[in-house]
């Protein structure tokens, strides 16, 4: 028995997914210096959930359409990066009920089979490592197809990432390159063996 192998080339349309609101998120930088350091193949949006309510089952029958483009930018995604802080040793509650809202009603998951990352920045030494074990346990359940490693936990200390992206640690810049083209690569692979709809 032959097995086609259908093999999506790039560029890679990648959805970024900020989990703070916060216009001054070092998150949100974090996200700038990534698209700054990435590798040509990978072509950026953000994936804003600033809009959508907090969801309640009772939607499901009538969907909203701002839930609704939700799910459309998530699934016109080739991958997707999540950039997020930690809460309270978890994620932010606003990012879980964009989760939420992608995943429902049952049966019509927008998350299901995507090449998945996940990174954040954090004031504190273990720079969002609970919550982004948080995060890795829904988008499992999910059925994401999430790189495991290299694991990203980002001490931010003050100056470490401009405004507009540029990384002033010249080791922190070297290792968001190495994340992001292992992401390039996990991208592709994942890619050749679960094609997208």
């Amino acid at each position: 028995m032959e097995i086609e192998i259908m093999q999506h080339e790039p560029p890679y349309r990648v959805g970024v997914i900020v989990g703070s609101l916060s216009r001054e998120s070092i998150n949100r930088r974090l996200a700038e210096a990534l698209k700054r350091v990435a590798p040509p193949e990978f072509e950026f949006f953000e994936i804003s959930y600033a809009d959508l309510p907090i969801y309640n089952r009772d939607a499901d029958a009538d969907y909203p359409q701002v839930a609704l483009d939700f799910k459309d930018a998530v699934r016109s995604a080739d991958a997707l990066v999540f950039v997020t802080p930690e809460y309270n040793r978890s994620i932010p509650g606003a990012l879980k009920n964009a989760i939420d809202w992608g995943s429902r009603p049952y049966g019509d998951n927008a998350w299901s089979d995507k090449p998945t990352a996940v990174i954040g920045a954090s004031s504190g030494q273990i720079g969002t490592a609970v919550g982004q074990q948080s995060l890795r346990g829904t988008l499992s359940y999910l059925n994401t197809r999430q790189m495991t490693a290299p694991e990203a936990y980002i001490h931010f200390t003050p100056g470490l990432i401009e405004a507009d992206g540029t990384v002033t640690v010249s080791s922190t810049e070297d290792f968001l390159r190495t994340f992001m083209r292992q992401f390039l690569d996990y991208t592709a692979r994942v890619l050749t063996v679960i094609p997208q709809d």
